[in-house]
């Protein structure tokens, strides 16, 4: 396990739930694992406000038959908890012989007893690439953090639909701010993605300073050994860009959080729940 002082370098994946998305996250997370030669930690958090370590029962001497029903309760939430840790331990250790089928080697396994977002912020640090379910309305615990956590960390993140396959082309939402250029240069940097064809659009009107801009961060891009189709593209951010990930066959859309123009608009509100939700590609929001 990687020790407390170890800077970023994991890849940490939260395991939540069953079926088709664990298994989505748990391949996602190996496929990011080897191409950037990171450990992988597979992470399951028992969410503190469904099973609570104990119950309160202040208040509740002298009320005669109800203390007891009260005790019983306060039994019954101590073996929920008890049975939901179980299963925990039980989806990571299914998590990890999958991750191993898929090739990492000795990927580690934790669980923790608390709020998701807090437990991310702590272990924020070690953190280099954090891979989790986008959420929905039938996710009720991950999909309701799913912002929050997005806009309290600042490590880059990957956002998964139900499954996963290995991308054979991606698709960067560019917008010029300081935000997306950092994503352009991480990119450029970082093997995660490289060897990959690559679409880089911006969405706007195409004035000089945006042909500049875009001409800017494809050179970047070039230099880095990336095949590149760069184009500015006018239309509605969030619809073109779901457009042009469907028309192009890109297999992740890739951007900036928390941009300085119009697709940061995506990334407030209800519109970014949207795009995470619509999209039907994995989403890499780098910070």
């Amino acid at each position: 396990m990687t020790t407390e002082g170890t800077p970023m370098n994991e890849v940490i994946a939260c395991i939540d739930g069953v079926g088709e998305r664990a298994a989505g996250i748990c391949d996602a997370a190996s496929w990011a694992s080897l191409r950037l030669d990171a450990p992988l930690t597979l992470l399951h958090v028992l969410d503190r406000s469904q099973f609570p370590t104990e119950t309160n029962l202040t208040g509740s001497i002298g009320l005669g038959s109800r203390e007891s029903l009260l005790e019983e309760l306060a039994s019954l939430d101590e073996k929920r908890g008890k049975l939901a840790r179980e299963q925990g331990r039980l989806m990571l250790d299914a998590a990890r012989e999958r991750a191993v089928s898929d090739g990492v080697e000795s990927p580690q396994v934790l669980q923790r007893h608390g709020d998701l977002e807090e437990t991310l912020g702590e272990l924020e640090h070690r953190t280099r690439l954090l891979v989790l379910g986008r959420g929905g309305d039938s996710d009720a615990h991950l999909g309701s953090h799913v912002e929050s956590v997005i806009r309290a960390l600042h490590r880059p993140m990957l956002l998964l639909p139900d499954d996963f396959k290995a991308p054979e082309r991606f698709l960067i939402a560019y917008d010029g701010s300081p935000t997306a250029r950092k994503a352009v240069e991480m990119v450029a940097r970082s093997p995660l993605l490289r060897q990959l064809p690559c679409d880089l659009l911006m969405i706007g009107p195409s004035t000089t300073d945006v042909k500049m801009e875009l001409k800017r961060a494809s050179e970047k891009l070039e230099q880095a050994g990336f095949t590149l189709n760069a184009e500015i593209l006018a239309g509605d951010v969030e619809e073109t860009l779901l457009g042009e990930v469907e028309k192009r066959e890109a297999d992740m859309l890739v951007m900036g959080a928390y941009g300085h123009s119009r697709i940061r608009q995506m990334l407030v509100g209800s519109t970014t729940r949207n795009l995470i939700r619509q999209t039907r590609v994995p989403l890499l929001l780098l910070r």
